[in-house]
């Protein structure tokens, strides 16, 4: 993909709550090889994730009107950052982690991912207080599933 393609590539508008005064998270981004597969795989994590304009190596899963993660191949970091390069494999530096309901969706979730050949990295269990797992999407970024403690 060239720059100018993936120029064309990049969203317009995503939608943004705002608020005054202090910083809250809008969303996440996450560039990935495979933009279909990611796709997939954040759809069977549970998220209502779009399907990208052809046009646009872009899709976004929205939690009621708001965008929370974008997800978006190589060429579109490139465009924003001529000087990206993707890590070497080794490690990772960030887990997004998602809530469910119960202990038993926490079960549920890892048993779809792994079933679906996605490297389960913690089993589910109390891992340092609420019920939750770890799992690896296609990329290597860790996702953590929890059944967040009632408050």
């Amino acid at each position: 993909m060239t720059n100018e393609s993936a120029a064309e590539a990049a969203p317009d508008v995503i939608e943004h709550e705002t608020t005054t005064g202090r910083a809250h998270l809008g969303m996440v981004v996450l560039y990935v090889r495979d933009l279909q597969r990611s796709i997939d795989f954040y759809r069977l994590l549970g998220l209502d994730v779009s399907d990208p304009d052809p046009r646009r190596p872009v899709a976004a899963a929205k939690e009621g009107d708001a965008t929370r993660m974008i997800i978006a191949t190589d060429p579109v970091a490139r465009h924003l950052d001529a000087g990206w390069a993707r890590p070497e494999r080794g490690g990772y530096q960030q887990v997004v982690e998602y809530f469910v309901e119960s202990d038993a969706a926490v079960d549920a979730v890892w048993g779809r991912l792994t079933a679906a050949g996605h490297r389960g990295v913690t089993a589910p269990g109390h891992l340092v207080g609420p019920y939750s797992t770890m799992v690896e999407d296609p990329d290597g970024n860790v996702v953590m599933v929890t059944n967040p403690p009632a408050e």
